[in-house]
């Protein structure tokens, strides 16, 4: 029943051979990859002016968010060619975590994994937050369902991804494209309107203006600065999943890089222009991108689909960058022993699904508990992701001191000015932002590092105790050809290890037959297990099932059911090797196969299962 639902919802499950069959276009890659930097345009001005407008609601207090807007787009700039330069040296994907534990060794690279998890969770919970504000800006009876709303869109975003990358790319490009030709279409209106004096602004209500709380000061020019600095988080996430494209992967990744940029800087700096011409002030809930699209179109049809469509849907979207790459960053980490190894394991439609089950928690927490207020979250953002673009860029220079090769005083150049750039602006976000928030991201790091080291040391003893390095061959003593089976024994075997040597030796103690069997899901160096078993357990028979739907139960439970039937009336013992962890918590780093098997097992009728424990 539990399959059936899956194939209902997510779809019928993929084989590892489908793997290029998934990869993304450009025009997909940019809608699934980019939205979160995309979608930002739709409240980094906003987030400007708030900090500006403590400090009064002046056209020359205001006016200083154009030059902070165009200092933004110089590091805009600089970060796009930084990275342009990572795709370049790291074909296969080069992550901040993957360059800067490469190039810079354990700790930082660990620090920018702990950044950018924080990062991609936070995203999701903005992105969502924003686009519920948006759409209950312009339709206010719906205010009261905030949270409702945020939640349910983010079980929707993790069915979508569920579903799988290319899945998620059908699904997502019409939104984007529709949001990033709403706001060029906004933009060349309001200019238009500009140059012909078809200006129309909406006169404020003195009673409406906010106060003055705060001097226009240096602090509070670079707390804006640093406020608008949001607009370029996500701008890492091609860089990070150079796989998904189609061949010639890093080509087509840097191509989409520049075109990000691009249209980001453009979309950016226009809605800055316009809401300095147009002298929008942000008081109330209402949104300046929804100020900005009433005073350029009045209240249209334009106006209620940029308002009630293709904004609210582009900051919903702008949560499936994080969708796309935090699973992909748990995979590195977990495959390296930093998380739980389940975070590694691909899905049914190909995709990492502990990791985005894991997100949509995370992110379902930070809406409850903020209550889905994109003003009390956003001064939580912004230090993760520049604390890893800094980390990143740090990484790259080395690697190119290291690798020399054409043109790499350049590229180091690039990658110097990007790390000089982005550091200063961490400084600044850490000082303008530390007592609103930033101070929990902070805090929030070394916690979740310790927390991997953790992790990693757990995994190191497990594989202490159950190395078989030392361990003597098992003797071989052959069965009298043409005896009669009476007690055959079936091992299950997850890989070679002193549990699985015990519960073999269990099985030679109660069968006259045993065999072994073993489920080949891609993931396992398949030769290996086999000279690894030809020297220690000769005796008994391996016998390795491949699985190209990376299922290990259904292939166990179908071969047990074959041979029950082959050999009816006769006791078969199905043994199931099985490690115990000192502390029930740590469970949870492991998979827990052995139960799932069990209760399979027994609703096919089979016997006898017995499981045999191994005490670490």
């Amino acid at each position: 029943m539990l399959t059936r639902l899956k194939q209902v919802f997510l779809g019928r499950t993929l084989p590892t051979s489908a793997h290029a069959e998934e990869r993304l276009t450009k025009a997909a890659a940019l809608a699934i990859l980019s939205s979160d930097a995309l979608s930002s345009v739709a409240y980094a001005t906003q987030e400007t002016l708030l900090v500006l407008v403590a400090a009064g609601t002046s056209g020359h207090i205001l006016g200083w968010s154009v030059p902070i807007a165009v200092a933004i787009s110089v590091l805009l700039a600089i970060v796009i060619l930084s990275y342009r330069q990572t795709i370049r040296a790291y074909p296969k994907g080069g992550g901040s975590y993957v360059v800067a534990r490469g190039n810079l060794g354990l700790y930082p690279g660990l620090i920018a994994g702990g950044s950018l998890m924080i990062d991609y969770i936070l995203t999701v919970a903005v992105s969502i937050s924003a686009g519920i504000e948006n759409l209950t800006s312009a339709v206010p009876i719906l205010r009261p369902y905030t949270i409702d709303l945020c939640l349910l869109f983010i079980f929707f975003l993790m069915l979508a991804n569920l579903r799988g990358v290319k899945e998620s790319g059908r699904i997502f490009m019409i939104p984007t494209y529709a949001f990033i030709a709403s706001i060029f279409i906004l933009i060349t209106t309001g200019i238009f309107n500009q140059l012909t004096g078809h200006l129309v602004t909406v006169p404020l209500s003195t009673m409406a203006l906010p106060k003055n709380t705060e001097p226009l000061s240096v602090f509070l020019i670079l707390r804006a600065f640093a406020a608008g600095c949001t607009a370029l988080t996500g701008v890492e996430a091609i860089s990070d999943g150079v796989l998904a494209f189609k061949p010639p992967e890093w080509k087509n990744a840097r191509q989409t890089l520049i075109l990000l940029g691009v249209i980001l800087g453009c979309m950016f700096l226009g809605i800055t222009y316009l809401a300095h011409f147009y002298q929008v002030v942000p008081i109330g809930k209402e949104t300046v991108l929804s100020i900005l699209s009433r005073q350029i179109f009045g209240t249209s049809p334009f106006y209620y689909f940029l308002i009630l469509f293709a904004t609210p849907a582009i900051l919903l979207l702008a949560a499936n960058t994080s969708y796309a790459d935090f699973p992909r960053l748990c995979y590195f980490l977990a495959r390296d022993g930093f998380l739980p190894r389940q975070l590694a394991l691909l899905g049914d439609r190909l995709v990492y699904s502990n990791g985005i089950l894991l997100l949509s928690l995370c992110a379902v927490f930070l809406i409850i508990f903020f209550q889905g207020n994109t003003n009390a979250i956003i001064p939580l953002y912004a230090v993760g992701v520049f604390t890893s673009f800094t980390l990143s860029q740090a990484g790259m220079v080395r690697h190119w001191f290291k690798y020399k090769g054409k043109g790499w005083q350049t590229s180091a150049g690039i990658n110097a000015l990007g790390t000089v750039a982005t550091a200063v602006v961490l400084a600044v976000v850490i000082w303008t932002k530390f007592m609103l928030g930033a101070w929990v991201v902070v805090v929030s790091i070394p916690l979740i590092v310790w927390l991997f080291l953790s992790i990693r040391r757990h995994y190191e003893h497990v594989a202490d105790r159950l190395s078989i390095q030392g361990l003597a061959p098992r003797s071989y003593i052959p069965r009298p050809k043409g005896e009669i089976v009476t007690h055959p024994a079936i091992v299950i075997v997850g890989q070679l290890h002193r549990g699985t040597v015990e519960a073999l030796d269990y099985a030679r103690s109660i069968a006259d037959e045993v065999m072994a069997v073993h489920v080949d899901i891609g993931g396992e160096n398949r030769e290996g297990l086999q000279k690894r078993w030809q020297e220690l357990e000769a005796d008994i028979p391996l016998i390795i099932l491949d699985s190209p739907y990376r299922s290990v139960v259904s292939p166990i439970v179908e071969f047990v059911s074959q041979y029950e039937a082959q050999h009816p009336g006769v006791f078969s013992t199905i043994i199931i090797p099985a490690f115990v962890t000192r502390h029930w918590w740590e469970n949870l780093l492991h998979n827990q196969t052995t139960l799932f098997l069990k209760a399979i097992l027994r609703t096919k009728k089979s016997r006898v299962v017995t499981t045999v424990r191994y005490y670490l």
